[in-house]
């Protein structure tokens, strides 16, 4: 399955708030939402957090294997099949425990911004004005 451009930025965005929340602390003691610890960064704030994600995440997701996905649902992928894109990505960067401890918070990261792509749409469905 390819991701269009829309589903990327969705799940990169969702995932940057999902980080950023466990990150902040009135986040974590229910004092404000994440949605409110989003708009409280200053543009280039998100900016860079949303870099760092895109490095982590975006040659993952490209990589994972095609599926077909019906329109309304979002797609699923085993375990197994984000372990392997993941690994694929990881290279032979550190020792064994550093990779393995790499690889496991890379493949939870993954899932997280699967968590947050949006049903797919209907490509039928889609309505193209007349002056177009």
């Amino acid at each position: 399955m390819r991701f269009t451009e829309h589903e990327l930025t969705a799940a990169l965005t969702g995932t940057a708030k999902s980080v950023l929340g466990a990150q902040d602390r009135d986040v974590r003691k229910g004092r404000r939402t994440e949605e409110e610890a989003w708009e409280a960064l200053t543009r280039f704030e998100r900016f860079q957090l949303l870099d760092g994600l895109g490095d982590q995440l975006l040659a993952t997701l490209v990589a994972l294997p095609d599926v077909d996905v019906e329109p309304g649902t979002t797609p699923s992928y085993t375990d197994e099949q984000v372990t392997a894109a993941v690994e694929a990505q990881l290279g032979e960067e550190g020792g064994r425990l550093r990779r393995a401890a790499l690889l496991k918070g890379r493949v939870a990261l993954v899932q997280l911004a699967l968590s947050h792509l949006p049903p797919r749409q209907d490509p039928d469905a889609l309505i193209v004005p007349d002056h177009l």
